[in-house]
């Protein structure tokens, strides 16, 4: 047996998130471990560095499995990639041994994109949470956006996603709002990278920080909440299709071919934490 790690892209549109669930549920763990087993003739069993929610998107998750495979690396990409359907398919593969996607991360990131088109449009519906004619203020966003940066407890944005677990602590190293002036008017894009996320954590923080960028609330309220560790009072929760996993980042003994692309590779400065 041989161990892989790959980078997975996909459009979570048509699942039930990632992570494999009883018949006849879609997810994308349950059909990328099919179009294995079809490849292989094995019955495959994947690990991810995270379990994206049902119709949260992926450009950079990581996976890693085990399969007894004598061609080489190159071939295995494209046989599994002629099984699975045009929502999603596998970027990259290597053999690792030893290699985790979850436990050896040092760090996600998470892109989400709100459009504020004139009126709504269809190509963006799978994509973004459209706020049709609305406008948002990037100054104020951005302010209330920097107070996630460090450690801090997130208990008012979300829950632990490991069952048992009552640590809602993370750190957070980027949390920064862009403006993009495109064919459908502007698209704002929330960028966040943290050591790890709670459920839902970066849907409320969205979903607060549109409610600042439309002047309902002000930064220094939304600190207020964070610090509260009240999830009471984030109330507003974005849509999953706006949410895209962007990268996941290693050490720097272990970044391989598999990395995403340049520009949301880790910072050397972050390289080893």
């Amino acid at each position: 047996m041989t161990r892989y790690r790959a980078t997975l892209a996909y459009d979570g549109t048509a699942y039930q998130g990632f992570q494999r669930q009883p018949a006849p549920a879609p997810t994308i763990q349950s059909t990328v471990e099919a179009a294995l087993g079809v490849v292989t003739a094995q019955e495959v069993r994947i690990v991810a560095a995270g379990r994206t929610d049902t119709g949260v998107h992926a450009l950079g998750q990581v996976i890693a499995f085990n399969v007894d495979w004598k061609h080489g690396k190159d071939d295995l990409l494209r046989a599994v990639n002629s099984q699975l359907p045009s929502d999603i398919a596998l970027q990259a593969i290597c053999p690792q041994a030893g290699f985790h996607p979850r436990f050896d991360a040092l760090w996600r990131q998470y892109a989400y994109r709100v459009a504020t088109p004139a009126a709504r449009q269809p190509l963006l519906e799978r994509q973004a949470w459209q706020l049709v004619g609305e406008t948002l203020d990037l100054g104020r966003m951005n302010a209330a956006a920097g107070f996630c940066l460090g450690e801090h407890d997130f208990a008012a944005f979300g829950t632990p996603p490991q069952a048992g677990s009552s640590n809602t602590v993370r750190r957070v190293y980027l949390s920064n709002w862009e403006q993009d002036l495109g064919d459908y008017g502007s698209t704002y894009i929330y960028r966040i990278r943290g050591s790890a996320f709670l459920y839902h954590m970066v849907r409320r923080l969205v979903g607060l920080l549109v409610q600042v960028g439309k002047g309902i609330m002000t930064p220094l309220e939304f600190e207020v909440i964070l610090l509260s560790r009240d999830i009471s009072k984030a109330k507003t929760l974005a849509p999953a299709k706006g949410l895209i996993l962007e990268a996941v980042g290693y050490p720097a003994r272990q970044e391989t071919e598999t990395s995403t692309r340049a520009a949301i590779r880790p910072a050397a400065a972050l390289e080893g934490r």
